[in-house]
């Protein structure tokens, strides 16, 4: 997997993935080793959790730190005027640690047209660097062929509803829940069983959760991440949340942008090149031109 965070990115080779002098990727330094059915994170366990709102509706999606001047999201969640917070903890209540940033560019897969469809990404650049702290830190982003398979536990983060139509309540505290890995070819079976809505899980799609339901990404959760520990203790983001049909239900698990979908992976890539200025794989552009990504993706600011 690769880490996407700042320059003076360092490959090391053993791992496959890239780590930086400047600020690790993956490793919450304060804790090592809702959603619907999670729990309480632990304040600081998930530096890279952002909160997307806007002025007027609050709180709408989730999203991810993956360099200085960028965060993950999906698609769907924008376009509007948002507001970026990193380090917080709570949604109602006080966040000591946590600092806004105002959106400068969004950049979503040329051809998104809906979360059904596939492609539902964000790369969102923010006006000013992000201040690195205990409770603010990058996740790693995976390369292509790094493999999450059917039945890994992996977590799921964020601020959304905890049940169906059913807000996070009190102070708001970011929740987690753990589910497994789900294969394409089983979701699709799955969503087949009883098709309220016709859904085809396509090449950029990974599915997550109980075939039983009871634990699951719900609305709100949109645009954070889905994370799997690797062996050597780091954590990298597998997806993007993006849709389900109604919240844990059974046969229905959560569906979530697959980031090692080699056209996610060369979006990402793409993007970085346009602003090589500000590169988020410092390095690793010496060994890969940026005109090879450039020249195979259309790229649509919003």
């Amino acid at each position: 997997f690769v880490c996407v965070c700042c320059p003076q990115d360092v490959l090391l080779a053993p791992f496959g993935f890239m780590a930086s002098s400047a600020q690790e990727c993956g490793r919450p330094p304060l804790i090592e080793d809702r959603i619907v059915g999670g729990v309480d994170a632990a304040d600081g366990a998930w530096p890279w959790q952002v909160d997307i709102q806007t002025v007027t509706d609050g709180h709408i999606c989730g999203g991810s730190i993956i360099a200085e001047k960028w965060v993950l999201s999906a698609a769907h969640c924008f376009p509007n005027s948002y507001i970026i917070y990193v380090g917080r903890y709570q949604l109602n209540g006080f966040n000591p640690h946590e600092t806004s940033y105002r959106v400068n560019q969004v950049f979503i897969p040329s051809g998104y047209s809906d979360p059904y469809n596939g492609k539902d990404l964000a790369l969102v650049q923010l006006n000013n660097p992000i201040i690195w702290s205990d409770r603010v830190r990058p996740i790693c982003l995976p390369a292509s062929g790094t493999v999450f398979p059917s039945g890994m536990l992996c977590t799921v983060t964020g601020w959304g509803n905890i049940r169906e139509d059913v807000p996070l309540p009190g102070t708001g505290t970011l929740q987690e829940v753990q589910v497994p890995i789900i294969s394409q070819s089983a979701c699709q079976e799955m969503y087949q069983l009883n098709p309220t809505e016709n859904v085809d899980i396509l090449y950029d799609m990974i599915c997550a959760g109980y075939k039983d339901g009871g634990k699951d990404s719900c609305q709100g959760d949109s645009g954070g991440p889905l994370i799997c520990k690797m062996v050597n203790g780091t954590w990298v983001q597998a997806g993007v949340v993006s849709f389900g049909v109604g919240c844990a239900n059974r046969n229905q698990p959560g569906v979530y942008t697959r980031l090692t979908s080699k056209s996610i992976i060369s979006y990402v890539f793409a993007i970085n090149c346009s602003f090589e200025s500000q590169t988020l794989l410092g390095s690793l552009f010496k060994l890969v031109p940026c005109y090879m990504w450039t020249e195979a993706l259309a790229l649509n600011s919003v």
